[in-house]
């Protein structure tokens, strides 16, 4: 298995600031987890002008130009793909899509597809991609084949550095916003909420800041913004003193927590907004666009995030990942004290600060050697080809000690040999707001073995997204067509997600007998590899993912 990474920045840029480590110091390091954030230090919109956007064809074919080019903005872009060749997104690394779904197994039920998202099952496992020395990203691209005729699965691997390498953090101002509604009351909300919500107060610095909201059918600030320091039994009172009630008016939580952050803002603080809730919101404003227009100031202005947590049987799936995408944020699922440990004690103190700003990645695929491609998940994450280099347009807030993973199914020409594809990612200095380009490539010839005798990393990847895709299969007779949004079966390539081959002699789209990606295994064989691969690298988390796979098949 070949990897292939390269660096292409862009010149004259700033350099990014320095940032800060852990948020928790009582918890554990874990730096190289992928259960990552979207942590944003201020509104997306607003800073540098637009440049040029990339990869314009220069020629019949979009051939590759000896020598390379140079750009406006000084970055060298040494391939002009043909358009449709391009795939654009927004990163994003939320995962509380497979969190939910391992609950909902849990419970005997499959769950809906609507809920299923297969980035978010992707980026649930560690990684072991390069970390590069300083601030910015390292850009891994590798693949492997599939079992179906051409097609193979090309990984694109996007790094930080740890969150350890850079010593002390700023102080951090939390506001909770805290759901204590009457369905907050089965076992495994509230009450695990304020387990949570304990313990962190006890881990928390003296220097940190703690602030409490609560809502059911009306809005309550219980706390204003604390400093720790020798308070903390008055904020395990108020933690204590949280009772379920009355109904949810989510969007009145939202607003008193935003306010309530903006006045207990603190200068050189991380301020943060943490929604704790089922999302079954069911009076005020249930819509996620009406709820953030109303704290659209705050989060301008003052450049506070928005990390959802959701908890409960039934959840609120689609309201909370639409509210924290929209809030410069991410979202997490938990659904008992391990999960509990896991958001409050590791994902959240290690990504609270922020590495780069409007990150979107763009992949440009060789015509000459890649005659179709569908880049798996990110469904609502998509962004114009021609808007990767327009800074205006918003992207994914990424910390430190952070990878995200994207997975494309690939179908290669017959007999090409050569280039295939140039990732590339681009992000804003969260400080001067200055641009900054990684690149790395892949060539054919990395694609010479089976995905399921790749990597540790690339078989977790594959599992987990035929895991994902299986799921999304199930509630339409085990792959009838019907895939769920942004699945798209032979001959319907939806927006952007294929690159279609003209020429129709070599054509061999794969038939989706079991699901949509090219090469997928029953969930019975999909079981049988997962528990032989958790065996050889005795991982829990892939434990667990076999654990999930099994489940399944015996529901299906």
């Amino acid at each position: 298995m070949k990897r292939y990474r390269t660096r292409r920045p862009i010149g004259a840029l700033l350099a990014l600031a320095a940032a800060g480590g852990l948020l928790l110091t009582g918890c554990g390091g874990g730096g190289d987890a992928a259960h990552g954030a979207k942590d944003s230090a201020a509104d997306s919109r607003g800073g540098s002008a637009p440049l040029p956007a990339p990869d314009r064809p220069r020629g019949e074919g979009g051939q590759r130009y000896e020598g390379g080019e140079t750009g406006e903005n000084g970055d060298s872009r040494d391939t002009a793909p043909a358009p449709g060749h391009l795939s654009t997104f927004a990163l994003d690394v939320d995962t509380a899509s497979y969190g939910y779904a391992r609950r909902t197994l849990s419970e005997g039920r499959l769950p809906d597809p609507s809920t299923v998202r297969p980035e978010e099952f992707v980026n649930s496992f560690r990684q072991d991609y390069d970390r590069p020395d300083g601030d910015g990203f390292t850009v891994t691209v590798d693949g492997a084949r599939t079992d179906e005729g051409d097609w193979s699965l090309v990984r694109v691997g996007l790094a930080t550095r740890g969150a350890e390498q850079e010593g002390e953090r700023p102080p951090a101002a939390l506001t909770f916003v805290i759901d204590i509604s009457g369905s907050m009351a089965e076992p495994g909300r509230l009450d695990l909420a304020k387990e949570s919500l304990g313990t962190m107060t006890d881990r928390l610095r003296d220097d940190d800041s703690v602030a409490l909201v609560t809502f059911s059918d009306e809005a309550e600030t219980v706390l204003p913004m604390t400093r720790l320091g020798d308070r903390r039994g008055r904020i395990h009172d108020a933690i204590d003193s949280l009772e379920p009630t009355d109904s949810t008016n989510l969007g009145a939580g939202v607003e008193t927590g935003y306010a309530t952050a903006v006045e207990g803002r603190r200068e050189g603080a991380t301020n943060r907004v943490v929604l704790v809730s089922d999302a079954l919101a069911n009076t005020g404003d249930t819509d996620a666009d009406a709820i953030l227009e109303r704290i659209a100031d705050a989060r301008r202005e003052h450049g506070i995030t928005l990390f959802g947590v959701g908890v409960g049987s039934d959840y609120g799936d689609a309201l909370m990942e639409r509210l924290a995408d929209k809030g410069d944020g991410h979202t997490a699922y938990v659904s008992d004290t391990e999960d509990a440990r896991e958001v409050f004690c590791e994902q959240l103190p290690r990504h609270v600060e922020l590495t780069a700003r409007d990150a979107k990645a763009q992949v440009a695929f060789d015509p000459e050697t890649v005659a179709e491609f569908r880049l798996v998940g990110y469904d609502n994450r998509r962004v114009a080809d021609e808007d990767f280099r327009d800074d205006r347009v918003d992207g994914g807030e990424v910390g430190p000690g952070h990878t995200v993973t994207a997975l494309y199914a690939v179908r290669v020409r017959p007999g090409a040999d050569g280039h295939l594809a140039t990732a590339t990612v681009r992000w804003l200095d969260p400080d001067t707001r200055a641009p900054h380009e990684e690149s790395g490539d892949v060539e054919t010839d990395a694609l010479d073995g089976s995905v399921w005798d790749a990597d540790h990393g690339l078989r977790v990847t594959a599992t987990a997204a035929y895991f994902a895709d299986a799921l999304r299969s199930t509630h339409a007779d085990h792959g009838d067509g019907d895939h769920g949004d942004g699945d798209h079966g032979d001959g319907d390539h939806g927006d952007d997600n294929y690159a279609d081959d003209s020429h129709g002699d070599d054509s061999q789209s794969y038939d989706g007998r079991h699901g949509s990606l090219p090469g997928a295994p029953g969930l019975g064989e999909l079981a049988e590899r997962a528990d032989s691969l958790a065996d050889r690298t005795e991982d829990e988390d892939v434990r667990g993912l076999a654990e999930a796979i099994g489940t399944a098949n015996r529901l299906t």
